[in-house]
């Protein structure tokens, strides 16, 4: 039994333990959609909705039957008198008597139904609870495409990180390999020491490098997964390479066939929030209107001086009525007028909002594409001088081996060398995000 104890509580750690260290393997679209529905912001923006609707369902309910009921008890410590002339009851003339109406305690029963019939503000507020719950699916899609460049951007980073990691290690790779061999030669007379000493510089500068890399790989990594809303203790390993997402970012744009500004998000929520402007005209201008409003209450009084009202032999008294309410605006001292007024100029002022903000989105365009279509240009220089780089780090290195050239000379190659890598890498992040850029504000993200 003790063995079968043991066994089945070393299970139970297998499997902890298989769910700590679960894996997974990300392709930069796929981490898109992991963080649009895990990410803290999605799933806050994805409640916003949800009151959203609720509150456009409050508002429509508003203008529905309401049916209400309401149970009052009263108890007369003192009952309230009153006072009528003493000769009804035989006594003097210009006397008056004390008399007490009512009795020590009353219970009363009601059930209201309502029913709003016409209110100008109510049929506003519908159009309104529309508008509102368009302005907060906006504000996520905003939300998105701002969490869907931050994923970008942290992927991007974790990319470079590794392919740094791969040029250091290759690069640390072949310069041992020459150090090696230069030792040799120093060893039998044929280069100073001094050869040697500067390559061990470089060595030791590319290994600090290397392990920098490494360290900025992990934090990188860590910060992904913080990005799209996953634990840093989930294993996680990219299936994208830079060079394929670089290669996928590479294509022709259709300057002719421009963008839409209906399809921006920015010009969706400003022609929202001009909706919303002219919605309060509407409102306050239907504060002229009347309101009319019908009910119809039923209901039962008790009466007695002791509590009685829950046996058999309490007598309750039923009654009923059915009710209009008109409610008539009449004169507000010009009150009206001037938020009329006032909401009026706000419109105004959103209709101004919604032009600049057509104009600034058109230049955002032309700003990105001319930014997108130089970064393509760069990516093909930097792919060129890297081609370079090599070729002449490689003719440096022979001439090197056979003496026809220095160290320094050397050295200044394979810097040259270094820089070029470096700089290929930049640009195809740069690529990666300007392309974000540009399909963000032509709504293709």
């Amino acid at each position: 039994m003790r063995n079968k104890i043991i066994l089945f509580i070393s299970l139970l750690s297998l499997y902890g333990w298989s769910q700590e260290t679960k894996s997974n393997s990300f392709t930069l679209e796929e981490a898109i959609n992991y963080a649009l529905e895990n990410s803290y912001n999605a799933k806050n923006n994805a409640k916003d909705i949800e009151i959203a609707k609720a509150k456009r369902w409050e508002t429509i309910a508003s203008g529905l039957p309401q049916i209400n009921a309401a149970v009052g008890y009263q108890n007369n410590i003192e009952i309230q008198k009153s006072v009528v002339p003493a000769e009804f009851f035989g006594g003097m003339p210009g006397e008056f008597a004390e008399v007490a109406f009512g009795t020590k305690q009353n219970m009363n029963a009601v059930g209201t139904l309502s029913q709003l019939l016409f209110d100008g503000s109510y049929l506003v507020g519908l159009q309104a609870s529309k508008v509102y719950l368009e302005i907060t699916e906006n504000a996520k899609k905003q939300s998105d495409i701002a969490l869907t460049e931050n994923v970008i951007n942290a992927y991007n980073n974790v990319l470079m990180a590794q392919e740094g990691v791969l040029i250091y290690e290759k690069n640390v790779a072949n310069l041992n390999q020459t150090l090696k061999e230069t030792k040799a030669m120093f060893a039998n007379g044929f280069i100073e020491e001094e050869n040697v000493e500067q390559l061990q510089i470089t060595l030791s500068q590319l290994n600090s490098a290397l392990n920098n890399t490494k360290r900025m790989q992990n934090i990188a990594l860590n910060m992904l997964k913080i990005t799209i809303g996953m634990s840093i203790e989930e294993q996680l390993t990219l299936s994208n390479s830079l060079q394929e997402l670089t290669e996928n970012k590479i294509e022709l744009i259709n300057k002719e066939a421009g963008f839409s500004l209906e399809n921006t998000v920015e010009y969706q929520i400003a022609a929202n929030n001009s909706k919303a402007k002219s919605l309060q005209v509407k409102l306050e201008q239907s504060k002229y209107l009347p309101s009319l409003a019908a009910n119809v209450n039923f209901g039962y009084n008790a009466f007695n001086n002791e509590f009685k009202f829950l046996t058999n032999e309490q007598k309750w008294l039923n009654y009923s009525n059915v009710g209009l309410n008109l409610n008539i605006p009449i004169f507000s001292s010009f009150g009206r007028k001037a938020r009329v007024t006032q909401s009026k100029i706000e419109l105004e002022k959103a209709n101004t909002q919604l032009d600049m903000v057509a104009e600034q989105l058109e230049l955002n365009y032309q700003n990105a594409l001319s930014n997108y279509e130089f970064t393509l240009e760069d990516l093909s220089a930097a792919k060129q001088n890297l081609k370079l780089s090599e070729r002449i780090e490689n003719k440096q290195k022979i001439k090197y081996k056979e003496g026809l050239s220095s160290s320094f000379e050397y050295t200044e190659a394979q810097r040259q060398l270094y820089t070029a890598q470096q700089n290929l890498i930049k640009t195809q992040i740069e690529l990666i995000n300007k392309k974000a850029a540009l399909d963000r504000i032509i709504n293709q993200n």
